[in-house]
């Protein structure tokens, strides 16, 4: 029977690695995380896992070898608090862990399929997985790029050695604007999809930021990609053992904020028998405006300086790798989200 480690596995995207897993037939999982708040849980309730480890003690006991043979880690653990400023401690979650487990997995013949991120491009204009255009905005960025480097360096030294001293598969997804179920525990972290999603149930409008950047009132862009595709993607890799290497996980697509509001604000005007998400009586933007429906804030002075206004992942590398993933559109994913949120109420 195949073992597989997800680590961050009550969080938004390592409990959807495991609901894929499941949906496979793959349930001896040991999931890794750190339950102090505990309301992740609900996270796990409803899937099938064979062991739960907590993260304090997981990493050493891993490579010494405590859970026997392992097929592949699928690492999402990490602190993704982006406005996080303890870089003392970012670091050591982010980068000192994430080496310490590549060295085990290197030795124990263990597959590693890793939780890289975008924000490793920060201020670039370029999203090519090049250090050319690696510019971090803030330390969570810099600490997921630190860890690229580290597999880079790994892998050429590997690519001087003998093959049979050849590393085991180690591959880096740099994740773009995920979106989708699982991420309510997430609280100022979760998708602006999640939030605007309660802000129109509680006040009948969604908020957005107003212009910054050279960019109008919510026409800011970013590649917001469907948790679902997120999901596929990990598992093709996990079916082509052969393939290594650092890859985008986006869209390819850069859509404005305000598409995402409107879909929020049309899906939920439709389940009401308001308008129709694909239908003739679906708001345009304008309309949502014009009727209150959204409402843009000023551009908080705390993220000046360190916000990306515009993503959008080259996915060149991906195709060339022989993945052909369809990706969901934003208005496809959040309307799904949308659904699935209200289905939960």
């Amino acid at each position: 029977m195949t073992r597989i480690v997800v680590t961050g596995a009550a969080g938004f995207i390592g409990s959807n690695l495991v609901k894929g897993l499941n949906a496979r037939g793959i349930t001896d999982i040991i999931a890794v995380d750190d339950l102090t708040q505990g309301d992740k849980f609900r996270n796990l309730a409803d899937l099938q896992i064979a062991h739960y480890v907590d993260a304090s003690t997981f990493y050493d006991h891993f490579a010494q070898g405590h859970y026997g043979a392992i097929e592949a880690v699928f690492h999402e653990g990490a602190c993704s608090d982006t406005m996080e400023l303890d870089g003392k401690y970012m670091m050591a979650n982010n980068y000192t862990l994430s080496c310490q487990l590549m060295q085990a997995c290197q030795q124990q013949r263990t597959r590693l399929l890793y939780a890289s991120s975008a924000a490793t491009y920060g201020g670039s204009d370029t999203f090519r997985e090049e250090p050319a255009f690696e510019r971090p905005l803030n330390v969570y960025g810099y600490s997921k790029l630190l860890f690229d480097q580290h597999v880079r360096l790994a892998w050429h030294k590997a690519a001087q050695q003998p093959p049979a001293a050849r590393m085991s598969q180690v591959v880096g997804f740099r994740y773009f604007n995920v979106y989708g179920p699982r991420e309510q525990h997430k609280d100022r972290m979760a998708s602006v999809a999640f939030h605007q999603y309660h802000q129109f149930l509680a006040d009948g409008k969604v908020k957005l930021f107003g212009e910054y950047g050279g960019y109008g009132p919510g026409e800011q862009m970013r590649d917001f990609v469907f948790i679902d595709d997120v999901v596929a993607v990990n598992l093709w890799f996990f079916d082509h053992p052969g393939t290594s290497g650092l890859f985008n996980l986006g869209s390819g697509r850069a859509q404005p904020f305000n598409d995402v509001a409107s879909t929020v604000v049309n899906t939920l005007r439709g389940m009401n028998g308001l308008s129709s998400l694909n239908g003739q009586e679906a708001l345009t933007t304008a309309e949502i405006a014009a009727l209150g429906l959204m409402d843009y804030v000023a551009f908080p002075d705390a993220l000046r300086g360190k916000y990306q206004c515009y993503t959008q992942a080259d996915l060149s590398a991906l195709r060339a790798a022989g993945c052909d993933h369809a990706f969901a559109d934003v208005q496809t994913g959040v309307q799904h989200y949308v659904q699935w949120l209200a289905q939960q109420a």
